[in-house]
């Protein structure tokens, strides 16, 4: 069996990028692309805040760009979804496909997956009026009416955020009281463009016959009483699910199940093995900073590998 340098385990900008500083310093990468190649951008329209793209660019687009760019220095890529991963002693092997893989080095780039609602009309407007991320998709909401729905501290962070662009933001919180920290809390209860929706939950997403978002169907869960509400958006921020199953128990994680690397770096605590994007990155989320850590893994992978030989 052919014992790799380097094995790229998800795509999105962490991968991708990972792919084009590894193929270019001729490590020869292979990368699992997984269930949903590109990550989260495939299911984003436009985006904006992405350095090179004055005009915005498709999220979609963006991703065969970064796929493109990597292919174009001989990346080899593979759809298969990796099943299992066995890190207790070098090479590493990964099995996907129904084929065994050993390799020197792994970049673990699978992403997070942002919590749903859970609701047809959701996934069916998401892109359209629906985001799960409100630096990412704000600014569309100019002069708008949009609600948050959550209340924790992201919930808490993303309501004052977009008050910058929203005419009014209501935050729907399904219980009387929130969870997130005092301070957050009274910054949010402190803030006159935030109307805080108690003891509510939101039971459709209304907009699918249109296309966009027009409002929220929403229950009172004391009372059981059903009311709609007019909206330009909806935005959930009910938390994030880091890809990470396949590495519990090997790669050591943080509480919420993110990898952790050690500061300033993205080795973690195996030799060899390195993290780069959502997965390791609870905090930032974006696709520049998802980038710059794919940088940062495959510069880390190539010193790796040459005081090995």
């Amino acid at each position: 069996m052919e014992t790799r340098n380097l094995i790229i385990i998800g795509s999105g900008p962490a991968g991708y990028t990972a792919a084009v500083y590894a193929a270019r310093a001729e490590l020869k990468p292979l990368m699992f692309e997984g269930h949903e190649p590109g990550g989260q951008l495939m299911t984003t329209t436009e985006v904006e805040n992405f350095p090179g793209f004055p005009q915005g660019v498709l999220g979609p687009e963006l991703m065969a760009k970064m796929k493109e760019q990597a292919q174009r220095f001989e990346t080899e890529i593979i759809s298969d979804f990796v099943e299992s991963v066995d890190l207790s002693a070098r090479p590493y092997k990964v099995a996907a496909g129904g084929q065994t893989y050993e390799t020197r080095s792994i970049i673990i780039s699978t992403g997070a997956t942002a919590r749903r609602l859970g609701l047809e009309s959701e996934k069916a407007l998401y892109g359209k009026g629906v985001s799960a991320c409100a630096t990412c998709d704000g600014f569309f909401f100019k002069g708008k009416n949009v609600a948050i729905v959550g209340g924790g501290d992201s919930a808490m962070e993303e309501a004052n955020f977009l008050t910058r662009f929203a005419e009014k933001v209501y935050l729907i919180h399904r219980r009387d009281s929130f969870r997130a920290s005092k301070a957050m809390q009274q910054r949010t209860f402190d803030n006159p463009k935030i109307e805080v929706v108690w003891n509510t939950a939101v039971e459709e997403i209304l907009g699918v016959d249109v296309g966009h978002v027009t409002g929220v169907k929403l229950k009172d869960t004391v009372t059981g009483e059903t009311r709609e509400m007019a909206l330009d958006g909806v935005f959930a921020a009910i938390g994030h699910e880091p890809n990470t199953s396949l590495f519990k128990g090997v790669v050591d994680m943080d509480e919420k199940g993110y990898i952790k690397t050690v500061p300033g770096s993205a080795r973690t605590n195996l030799p060899g093995v390195f993290a780069a994007g959502d997965v390791q990155d609870s905090r930032y989320r974006q696709a520049i900073t998802a980038a710059g850590s794919g940088c940062m893994a495959a510069l880390e992978a190539e010193k790796f590998l040459a005081e090995e030989s």
